[in-house]
C-alpha cells in the first residue's frame, strides 16, 4: 500500500478531549504548526491487523495532527476463533514530508476502539513508534479485564522533556507498531467469545499547548 495521502478532514476537535492537564506548559522558543500543509506517503503496511486496503492516513487541515483508520483490526478467542486470532498486530511506515524550516514530535497519541469481554477474559493494547535510525520509543501498554462491553480510548502523552525530534533537514520514515491481544482467562471459551477491535489511532503533532512544531536552527529545513 503506497501514495500520497490527500490532506482532509477536521481531526483536531478529537485530541482536545484526550489531553491531560498534567502536561507541562510550552516553552517560548516553541512555534505554531506551519501553514505550509504537512504530507505522510505510507510506505508500508504489514501485519494481521491490518490487511491490505484495511489500514488509510489523513491530516488534519491544520497540521495538528493525524489519524490512521483501520476497518479490518480484531483480536478474538473462544466460539468462531481460530487458534492465532488472540493477537493481531500492525506495522506501518510512513514517509511524512514537512513545510521547509520546521521540525516535529509526536506529543501525544489517541487510540479507540470496542471491546466485548467474558467475566474472567483480558485484552491488552500495545504501541510504540519511532523515526528510523533511532531507538524505539517505551513501549505504551493499557490492559482492559473482562466484564466490559463498551467503547474503550488509551491515550500515550509525551511530556515536553521527553520529545523525540524529527531531524532538521532530512526525511526519517515514520514507524507505528501496534498490537492487540486478548486472552480467555477464566472464561468459558467453549461457549463464549471475547475480543478487542481498534478503529482508529490519532497521533497528534501539536495540541493546543503547541508542544510539538518547531523551527530548526538555521540551515535546517524539514525536508518538504
Amino acid at each position: 500500500m503506497s501514495g500520497a495521502l490527500a490532506v482532509g478532514g477536521a481531526i483536531a476537535a478529537l485530541f482536545a478531549s484526550s489531553l491531560s492537564s498534567s502536561i507541562v506548559a510550552p516553552n517560548p522558543s516553541f512555534e505554531d504548526a506551519p501553514t505550509d500543509k504537512m504530507v505522510i506517503d505510507v510506505v508500508t503496511v504489514n501485519g494481521s491487523g491490518c490487511p491490505l486496503g484495511t489500514a488509510a492516513v489523513a491530516v488534519s487541515p491544520d497540521n495538528t495532527a493525524f489519524t490512521v483508520t483501520y476497518s479490518d483490526y480484531l483480536a478474538q478467542v473462544g466460539v468462531g476463533a481460530r487458534p492465532t486470532d488472540f493477537r493481531k498486530n500492525c506495522q506501518l511506515n510512513l514517509a511524512v514530508r514537512v513545510p521547509q524550516g520546521f521540525t516535529y514530535a509526536i506529543a501525544s497519541v489517541n487510540y479507540r476502539g470496542y471491546a466485548y469481554l467474558e467475566e474472567g477474559a483480558t485484552a491488552t493494547q500495545k504501541a510504540h513508534y519511532y523515526f528510523q535510525g533511532q531507538a524505539e520509543t517505551n513501549e505504551g501498554v493499557h490492559r482492559f479485564n473482562g466484564p466490559f462491553d463498551d467503547n474503550w480510548q488509551a491515550n500515550d502523552i509525551t511530556e515536553l522533556g521527553a520529545l523525540v525530534w524529527a531531524p532538521c533537514g532530512e526525511i526519517r520514515n515514520f514507524n507505528i507498531n501496534t498490537e492487540l491481544r486478548v486472552s480467555g482467562g477464566t472464561s468459558n471459551t467453549a461457549e463464549t467469545t471475547s475480543f478487542i477491535a481498534m478503529d482508529s489511532t490519532d497521533g497528534a503533532v501539536n495540541t493546543t499547548y503547541q508542544l510539538a512544531w518547531k523551527k530548526c536552527e538555521t540551515g535546517g529545513g524539514g525536508g518538504a
